[in-house]
């Protein structure tokens, strides 16, 4: 009975950091970090920075999730899609979902600052630097401020998201790149249409709880058409990333063609099933265009 209670426990707290979430972004920086070590004539990374950075972004994505449960508390228990989460079920205490992020927002920072030693840039820390950067962007910016203040809360908020790409590419490179920024800025340019399709699909929860996400605070046509236009917008710059590989242009080319008729589909039916699908095809997008990466180093690796 004991040990059951102790699995349901780790499930609980498991389940506090939305996984969904954090896996996905861990695996862009896995993907990213994997492109960087593949730039150059022979593919080299080091196992040390390997493992730090997936323990750096799972860390800091999952310690940014524990804390913005604890600030989206009473929002939660309002919405029927949240609130069977941990904490409005009184399985976790509040306090004690602010103390697991805390903890691991605080092993991120400090993973993040061994990267930094590795890499001999104590003086300057530049992967910790964007490690803070990105939980104060997501903690205090988006969840403590925009969440229920502004419809650029997603927009904003958007860059703690694309920080994991950052990280992990920088990470190897040892400098920020132009190649890591654009990396990274594919994430960041996804994340507004993924999460709006989403809020619109549950717009009456939003509204319920007074939150501000653009589908809350404009028509249903200009929201709807303002998903498809940044679905467009994420397609085209995909496809100027094409120099990362043949596999990545590949993937990035028929993905893309089918968001693109899902959009196209839905400026001309602006409805929110049409929206609604958007969102599930744009869900295993960005971790197919990473997927892609990683294969076009492997292919040229060997």
């Amino acid at each position: 009975m004991q040990s059951r209670s102790i699995r349901s426990k780790i499930a609980d707290y498991y389940e506090l950091t939305k996984p969904n979430v954090w896996w996905l972004l861990v695996f862009t920086a896995i993907g990213a970090m994997i492109r960087a070590g593949g730039v150059g004539e022979k593919f080299s990374i080091e196992i040390e920075i390997i493992i730090l950075v997936i323990l750096a972004t799972t860390c800091g994505t999952a310690g940014a999730e524990a804390i913005s449960n604890y600030i989206d508390r009473d929002i939660d228990a309002l919405m029927k899609r949240t609130k069977k989460r941990p904490i409005p079920t009184g399985r976790i205490k509040a306090t004690n979902s602010l103390i697991f992020g805390l903890i691991l927002a605080t092993l991120a920072i400090i993973f993040s600052f061994s990267i930094d030693s590795i890499n001999n840039n104590r003086s300057m820390p530049i992967i910790t630097f964007l490690m803070a950067f990105g939980l104060f962007d997501y903690v205090i910016v988006y969840s403590a401020y925009l969440k229920r203040k502004s419809f650029t809360n997603i927009i904003l908020g958007g860059f703690s998201g694309a920080m994991p790409a950052l990280i992990g590419y920088t990470a190897v490179s040892r400098i920020i790149t132009t190649e890591g920024l654009l990396i990274s800025a594919l994430v960041f340019i996804w994340i507004p249409a993924h999460i709006w399709s989403l809020s619109l699909r549950f717009k009456e929860d939003y509204s319920k709880a007074n939150i501000p996400m653009l589908p809350i605070i404009v028509s249903l046509k200009t929201s709807i058409r303002l998903i498809a236009l940044s679905s467009i917008i994420l397609i085209i710059f995909s496809l100027m990333l094409y120099e990362i590989g043949i596999i990545y242009s590949i993937a990035a080319i028929i993905s893309g063609a089918i968001v693109l008729f899902a959009s196209i589909k839905l400026l001309l039916e602006p409805t929110q099933e049409r929206a609604w699908t958007l969102f599930k095809i744009s869900s295993p997008y960005l971790a197919i265009l990473f997927i892609a990466m990683i294969l076009d180093v492997i292919i040229n690796s060997i």
